[in-house]
């Protein structure tokens, strides 16, 4: 794509039909850049989350840089096919990845940033295919298991979990202001977005409720094996994330062998989107150098 056409969401549209194992699944993605270098993003988890809602802010700067940018709609989020998840969602999502890179011939390591439930699938895709990980960006998450210092599951959790069962413009805007630290940032604009894309896919939702009856344990703890991972990890945290606070973070730093941890004063969940400029110079940097 020309550096000179701007992104949106439907000119970079894409969909692809995945087979990986057992898993057969028609997968959206968004697909922008001609570089020979690639990028991932993996979003998080949250009522009518998507790639694009969750890293528009950062697309544009990797671009013009000559990477490809991929943005994958994990199942169950967005235009993708819906799934009830009875095991591991974050293996789920990475093997999803690894199909929809094997449908649009993508051999090569790439970069992975991963946000939230992006993060636990970035570490679960790098487990099981570490000759396909380039660099990991991680954050807001990662690994699962509890904070040692703050009441399981948190506020943002919890906030969470009332969206599903009442997906109405109050709760939305709950969520959405304990996501980041100042809520000023956030539009009207955005929230009608986002809850247009909750009420448009209430199958999506239904699904997500149905998965943690049958699994509470969405995304297990992964703690022990992250010294298996051999990539070169960014750790990036809120210092005021309610939803996984930063002593998750601290437990990504330890575990994993050649990572670095960068901490935000004042951002929440959504660094990304928070300190985006920032944040979009971190990662440039981490993968040139």
């Amino acid at each position: 794509m020309s550096q000179n056409i701007p992104l949106t969401e439907a000119s970079t549209s894409k969909f692809a039909d995945i087979k990986e194992g057992d898993l057969a699944l028609r997968i959206h993605y968004n697909d922008m850049g001609e570089g020979e270098k690639i990028v991932v993003m993996l979003h998080g988890s949250g009522p009518g989350a998507s790639g694009w809602a969750n890293f528009h802010r950062n697309l544009e700067p990797l671009v013009q840089q000559g990477y490809r940018v991929i943005l994958m709609d994990c199942p169950g989020w967005s235009k993708s096919d819906p799934v009830v998840s009875t095991g591991s969602r974050s293996d789920l999502n990475a093997r999803s990845l690894k199909g929809l890179l094997n449908a649009i011939g993508i051999v090569i390591p790439v970069h992975i940033i991963g946000n939230s439930m992006g993060a636990h699938s970035a570490v679960a895709f790098a487990l099981a295919n570490p000759e396909r990980v380039a660099k990991l960006v991680l954050m807001g998450g990662g690994t699962g298991g509890p904070s040692q210092f703050v009441p399981m599951p948190t506020e943002g959790i919890k906030s969470i979990q009332a969206l599903y069962r009442q997906p109405t413009i109050e709760n939305l805007k709950k969520m959405m202001s304990i996501f980041v630290f100042d809520p000023s940032s956030l539009t009207e604009e955005m929230y009608q977005t986002r809850l247009n894309n909750i009420v448009s896919r209430k199958d999506h939702l239904e699904n997500f409720v149905k998965s943690a009856e049958a699994n509470p344990k969405q995304f297990p703890d992964l703690g022990h094996r992250l010294s298996e991972i051999k990539a070169e990890t960014l750790i990036i945290w809120g210092r005021d994330d309610r939803f996984v606070p930063f002593d998750i973070g601290l437990r990504l730093v330890w575990g994993l062998p050649n990572a670095e941890l960068h901490i935000f004063n004042r951002c929440g969940h959504w660094a990304q989107w928070e300190h985006a400029e920032k944040f979009n110079r971190m990662v440039l940097d981490f993968f040139s150098h």
